[in-house]
């Protein structure tokens, strides 16, 4: 964490107001408040930030008690729902801001949409981007990848990855800390360009765009969409190295490395060049897997059975980072069922931020919880408590059930 992280972050709830910060809350309001009257007229009661906090701790916490397919009726409900729920706010309020959320004025939409398909949540979108690198210092290993947030509803940039276990979704490129799985920097993909033809190296262009501000001597691990001996040589006029898997097709490659005919199970060739070092190891008969790099010099092999390369080792320890951000994000989201895109990020984007707050608090305190395994999930239910206990306090009407009205109580 940056030293302006490690000096806010005095509480769980104020390590997540870092990233969903007071700007970004106001902007909500004033557009769900902007909606909210032209639907009611005067029967809307304006929403303030105590009542978006409340709502968002209500999510977070839907996502804690892995809630996420559930009605919300089922969550409020007098004997079989979570008691919290109904302390909150009427099942109808929730029902309403779910509704009316906004993230930006839909009059003038249309002339902003003509430029910019993420128009609905755009100022959102990076205000947010932009405190992901202002409160984290990633580790020397960084990785480039995909993040699919899964969505089968309308939406102009919706992507199918049949690779993928939602297979239909918003697609977002993630540049994370490889060890903590820190997301540092995030794009939305949002289609081709206006010209409507596809775009020539969107790898290396994405890579490079998601690199751009990283502090040289940092190593950038991506997979074989990305991975190009350009780009490599891009990275390294930045001082960055590189490792990635590489495509069979690509025309740097020399033929000698293709081949895997006659060549022994578990062997190695290498191909260099004064900047950066090819490997073609033969996982299996007819398994060739190709990887480059520009961080490694010398044709290491380990001492294992199988005689992997350093190189290929060095890969499949970093690898991860982003797949391991999606696993840990879904295991407790806060996603609901909707059909509205901007939702969709909004609620992506409150993922991210209790993950990101949660590598924040667990590094500024080490001593945090000793030898638990649930961190995570006291963590984000801490947080969620946190966020509904203002509106909690603030309520002048007990709920009816008798266990809630004892929480408001209290």
């Amino acid at each position: 964490p940056t030293a302006y992280a490690a000096s806010r972050a005095l509480d769980i709830a104020s390590a997540f107001r870092l990233f969903v910060t007071p700007a970004i809350e106001r902007i909500i309001v004033d557009m769900t408040n902007l909606q909210g009257v032209r639907k009611y007229g005067d029967g809307w009661r304006p929403m303030d930030s105590t009542d978006l906090r409340a709502y968002v701790g209500l999510l977070i916490l839907a996502g804690v008690y892995r809630s996420r397919g559930e009605a919300a009726a089922s969550l409020w409900d007098a004997e079989s729902g979570r008691t919290v729920f109904r302390a909150t706010m009427p099942l109808k309020a929730f029902h309403k801001y779910s509704r009316l959320l906004r993230f930006d004025d839909r009059q003038s939409r249309p002339a902003r949409l003509a430029t910019d398909r993420l128009a609905a949540v755009r100022e959102v979108w990076d205000l947010w981007e932009e405190r992901l690198q202002a409160l984290y210092n990633p580790g020397p290993e960084v990785t480039v990848d995909e993040q699919l947030v899964p969505f089968r509803g309308r939406c102009p940039f919706r992507q199918y990855i049949p690779s993928k276990p939602a297979k239909y979704g918003i697609k977002s490129w993630v540049a994370c800390d490889a060890k903590s799985s820190y997301a540092w920097k995030m794009q939305v993909y949002t289609g081709k360009a206006a010209g409507g033809g596809p775009e020539k190296n969107q790898g290396a262009r994405v890579v490079l765009d998601l690199t751009e501000g990283l502090p040289g001597g940092h190593n950038v691990t991506c997979d074989n969409f990305f991975t190009s001996y350009e780009l490599g040589q891009r990275l390294l006029e930045r001082n960055l190295t590189m490792v990635g898997t590489v495509r069979k097709n690509k025309p740097e490659l020399p033929p000698a490395l293709l081949q895997s005919k006659d060549r022994q199970v578990s062997s190695s060739r290498f191909a260099f060049t004064p900047t950066a070092t090819l490997v073609s190891y033969l996982a299996k008969r007819n398994k060739n897997v190709l990887l480059l790099s520009t961080r490694h010099a010398e044709p290491d092999v380990s001492d294992r059975r199988d005689r992997k390369p350093a190189l290929i080792l060095d890969y499949n320890c970093n690898k991860g980072g982003v797949d391991n951000l999606d696993k840990v994000v879904g295991t407790y989201s806060c996603r609901r069922m909707t059909a509205r895109w901007p939702l969709v990020i909004f609620h992506n984007i409150l993922d991210v931020s209790s993950y990101n707050a949660f590598v924040i608090w667990r590094e500024i305190n080490p001593d945090w919880m000793p030898g638990k395994r649930n961190k995570r999930r006291v963590f984000l239910e801490q947080l969620g408590k946190a966020l509904v206990k203002p509106l909690i306090q603030r309520r002048q009407r007990l709920p009816r059930t008798e266990a809630a009205s004892a929480l408001v109580k209290v």
